[in-house]
């Protein structure tokens, strides 16, 4: 695909054979909006409010057919030892260390500033390639004073305008001349998995746990993680992608602006997920924001577990698990497959088995049943219990083919999809499952009329 870029597909991961670029830069210099012009997406929360991207976020580029993956990070204040601006630090110098090649985007608006001297310096000490990016020039007079920046000696600075995508594609062709060649290897089929829930129940201890690194920010502080962020790692034999969310609150409790954004990003998350891990806090137990968002999972036809956080705090016999799933059951009768899972992100207890559970889901979204199997299953179904007559009319029931997988989806040929009332399809769908499994996996029911 010549001449574009484009940000990471949906469904797909990032290989973990690309080449990696990471923009750096102070806060407020407009490295979220060149990270959202290379993907070509609204990816990166874009805010004037310096601070706004916390942790690191990955995009996969392509350009004149060939792949980069990007990074994009917080604003760095080399100086910062404590707070937000020392964690954000720490993301600065994980992601530069990943990186084959790094962009420091400077302002041309403000000319060199001290903390634009003291990253020059932090990033001379690397052996990295490095692409000076002086943003922001939107015309010919701020162009010229990109001149300025030749006294950081990082070599020419390159004028561009994020905003407007001027000189963008000068950069990704620039890219292309001083990153590594992508590594052959044979591709290998990647399961996203989501970890969503309401702020503060622990995703991001979970995924530093899974990771066994720092690669989100972890605070006590709800709402510390913004943005969504998808890392490629693998477990096992088995090549995933995780993705960290922002906590996702009621609607009437969103507030405007950044935390807004957080929310759209988890949903998108959701979208683009095949499993979704639902993180309840054991202590607290199920409250009803956690049922909203797993009405998201379900709505959006995904994998779903529900995963009970800090168990650590809780007495682990199996009588307690047991009066856990039996309360959780009694009220999330509405995805009565989704398997629980009795977690601490903070200890390690059971992420491992969360993390098998969530691969055996994968694979059952990916089920295919034979025609004459399903079909046996719904004649079984309907001798079982016939669809009850509306009025004069009844439902009938032709013909039964799977025609997707991830979701798996099934159309029923019928006389009339309108006589198909929700309890019989839920009894259909029921039977279906008691056949052939599909744990932890919402399926889809399509009921089609003979006249379409």
């Amino acid at each position: 695909m010549s001449g574009s870029a484009q940000g990471e597909p949906a469904g797909e991961a990032p290989s973990l054979q690309l080449p990696t670029v990471a923009i750096v830069g102070r806060p407020n210099v407009g490295k979220s909006t060149l990270f959202n012009r290379l993907a070509r997406k609204r990816q990166a929360i874009v805010e004037d409010i310096p601070g706004t991207t916390r942790d690191r976020l990955y995009a996969t580029i392509e350009w004149k057919d060939r792949q980069y993956r990007l990074i994009d990070t917080g604003g760095l204040e080399p100086d910062a030892t404590v707070g937000y601006p020392a964690l954000i630090r720490e993301q600065i110098d994980v992601a530069m260390t990943e990186a084959d090649a790094i962009l420091f985007v400077v302002d041309t608006t403000t000319g060199v500033t001290p903390v634009d001297e003291e990253i020059a310096e932090l990033l001379r000490r690397t052996d990295k390639p490095i692409l000076l990016i002086a943003n922001k020039g939107d015309n010919p007079e701020r162009e010229e004073l990109a001149v300025e920046f030749f006294a950081l000696g990082l070599g020419d600075p390159m004028p561009v305008s994020a905003h407007h995508g001027l000189g963008v594609r000068e950069v990704n062709d620039k890219l292309l001349d001083i990153l590594p060649s992508i590594a052959e290897h044979e591709d290998a089929e990647t399961l996203r998995i989501a970890i969503i829930g309401r702020p503060n129940v622990g995703k991001s201890s979970l995924v530093n746990k899974i990771l066994g690194e720092s690669r989100v920010i972890e605070s006590e502080v709800p709402g510390t993680t913004r943005d969504a962020v998808d890392t490629p790692f693998t477990h096992g034999e088995k090549e995933l992608v995780l993705v960290d969310t922002a906590g996702i609150r009621r609607p009437g409790k969103v507030e405007k602006g950044i935390e807004k954004y957080s929310v759209m990003r988890a949903q998108e998350a959701v979208e683009r997920c095949e499993v979704a891990i639902v993180m309840i806090d054991a202590e607290d137990g199920l409250i009803q924001q956690d049922l909203h968002i797993a009405g998201l999972v379900l709505d959006s036809y995904k994998g779903l577990i529900l995963a009970l956080n800090k168990w650590d705090l809780i007495e682990d016999s199996e009588e307690n698990r047991q009066r856990y799933a039996r309360r959780i059951l009694s009220r999330v009768k509405f995805v009565p497959w989704a398997p629980f899972a009795f977690i601490s992100a903070k200890t390690g207890l059971n992420v491992d088995g969360l993390l098998d559970l969530a691969i055996e889901i994968g694979e059952a979204r990916s089920v295919r049943i034979q025609t004459a199997e399903l079909n046996a299953a719904l004649r079984d179904a309907v001798a079982t219990h016939p669809p009850p007559a509306t009025g004069k009319r009844q439902l009938r029931l032709k013909y039964a083919t799977q025609t997707a997988i991830r979701p798996p989806t099934f159309v029923i040929f019928c006389n009339d999809a309108k006589l198909a009332h929700f309890s019989y399809r839920r009894f259909i769908e029921n039977k279906f499952r008691d056949r052939f499994g599909f744990e932890g996996t919402a399926i889809k029911l399509e009921f089609r009329s003979r006249s379409d």
